[in-house]
């Protein structure tokens, strides 16, 4: 089984708003064939919790507003480190930078197939580091 044309074009859509909301690393798999309970997983990550919250709501904005999708589910608001998007269809990963590294979540799902994302999306791979080391370092934290 794979992902269905409706959750290509929820991650698309999702994947390009976080873009928008200048995401780091931004990636989708098709993890229909591991998991019953939803087609696609997209993952993205920002250096601070208010970039993290800011990404979150563009795209439930933007899901809401183009696609008419509303998450079932919304977890981790409080904290801002990680904040999941739950759409039956596709789940939304939007970590903290930290947690991104952490959490690893690439390399459990590193089997399923990447979908393809916008060009905007794909953009963003590689921009953590880069954010890090313009920072001064690997937290994002001056020297």
């Amino acid at each position: 089984m794979t992902a269905t044309d409706r959750s290509i074009e929820l991650v698309n859509t999702a994947a390009q708003a976080a873009a928008d909301r200048l995401a780091h690393d931004i990636i989708a798999y098709d993890v229909s064939d591991v998991l019953s309970i939803t087609d696609a997983f997209l993952l993205a990550s920002a250096p601070n919790d208010r970039q993290v919250k800011s990404i979150v709501d563009e795209i439930e904005e933007r899901l809401n507003k183009e696609l008419g999708a509303k998450p079932v589910r919304r977890e981790g608001d409080r904290d801002a480190r990680w904040i999941l998007l739950d759409y039956v269809d596709i789940v939304v990963h939007v970590q903290h930078s930290e947690e991104r590294v952490f959490y690893a979540l690439e390399r459990l799902w590193k089997d399923c197939p990447e979908l393809p994302l916008p060009e905007d999306a794909l953009k963003t791979r590689g921009k953590a580091e880069e954010h890090a080391r313009l920072a001064g370092g690997p937290d994002g934290e001056l020297s």
